[in-house]
């Protein structure tokens, strides 16, 4: 296993990375507006279709596909909330806002969260909070409960519940102090647009339900619930894909950190081929996104190709597969940041039970 510490040995630093990247800032406005106009009227049909169809086991394929539309609805958000979709600041901010709500997410929380801590900080253990690995002694100060579910969380089994408790329900909607200590009007407000939007998608369905005679508990899970589930699972699955890895390191010292240059050493670009890439907007060249958050979703593919070819040794790359899905989440499990590696919780308990102590 190659670490990120010798991957970071001659590695320039980002602001020189950066500039092999960089490309006239113009924004494809038309192209943006196309996309955000496709995937808003996939929402609707699908929705509509899911409340049309008699069979419930076409409600449960047709609600599965909604979370995926809201997961491309959401990428679409998210680089606006990047500033990266339309050439005017307030209409990103406007526009971002709108397509976040069918995830409920509130902008400004996210943008702090993402744009602020997650990558100006990425893989620095104090700040960043994305997949964040616990190290062998707070796992086991955890207690029992809380390690039980980490092992969950951590079982490659369970991404969209990692992300619908640990990110959206802790660290985004309506965040206690523990984990939003700054408190800001805008913060409350953005909470409120994101609960407005869930009760204004429930009320249709209920809506629905009794303008057709239906259930309505039927439709509500299957209309609203379960693509919300399946959104979550959408992006818990692709962040932990973006971010762990045997090779990617965390770290306490930040003039360590700093030397490793985490948007490139820090990402992995894990493709899924140029169908499903496309499909997700391009959010898998995610080395390129980090090293600079400016760059169009459509020159993404671009961008990544170029970082790949520049800097081989230490941009991470893989073609997604299911067997090498799981066999990083059985290794990459807890990280030691004395030692810089990671460790499963199997590697953690046969240390404990032979030696008596902590790997």
């Amino acid at each position: 296993m190659q670490d990120a510490s010798s991957r970071s040995d001659s590695l320039p630093s980002r602001k020189i990375v950066r500039a092999w990247l960089e490309e006239p800032a113009d924004r494809n406005a038309s192209h943006a507006t196309r996309l955000v106009a496709i995937d808003a009227a996939a929402f609707a049909i699908v929705f509509a279709a899911g409340v049309a169809v008699e069979s419930v086991a076409a409600k449960i394929v047709l609600g599965l596909i909604q979370g995926l539309v809201i997961a491309r609805l959401f990428v679409l958000g998210h680089d606006a909330c990047h500033q990266t979709l339309l050439r005017s600041r307030r209409a990103n901010r406007i526009l971002g806002r709108l397509l976040f709500l069918p995830s409920m997410t509130p902008y400004s929380m996210w943008e702090v969260g993402h744009n602020v801590l997650h990558h100006g900080y990425t893989n620095l253990a104090s700040l960043d909070f994305n997949w964040r690995p616990f190290s062998p002694e707070e796992y086991a100060a955890l207690p029992r409960w809380r390690r039980s579910l980490e092992r969950v969380y951590r079982s490659g089994w369970a991404p969209g519940l990692y992300y619908l408790v640990e990110i959206w329900w802790l660290r985004l909607f309506f965040p206690s102090r523990r984990h939003m200590p700054t408190r800001r009007i805008e913060f409350h407000l953005d909470g409120c647009l994101a609960a407005a939007g869930g009760l204004a998608w429930a009320g249709m369905a209920a809506g629905m339900a009794l303008a057709t005679g239906q259930s309505m508990i039927l439709l509500l899970a299957t209309t609203v619930v379960l693509p919300f589930l399946a959104w979550n699972t959408v992006i818990g699955f692709l962040v932990f894909l973006h971010h762990v890895h045997p090779s990617v390191t965390w770290y306490d010292d930040k003039a360590t950190w700093t030397r490793a240059v985490t948007s490139v050493t820090g990402t992995v670009h894990c493709s899924f081929g140029p169908t499903l890439d496309r499909f997700f907007h391009h959010i898998m060249d995610h080395a390129a996104h980090h090293v600079d958050m400016g760059i169009p979703l459509e020159r993404l593919p671009r961008a990544q190709a170029t970082l790949q070819a520049r800097l081989p040794r230490h941009a991470l790359a893989e073609r997604f597969t299911w067997r090498r899905y799981f066999a990083i989440a059985r290794e990459c499990q807890l990280f030691d940041r004395r030692r810089a590696r990671w460790l499963s919780f199997g590697d953690v308990k046969r240390a404990v039970d032979t030696e008596g102590v902590l790997p």
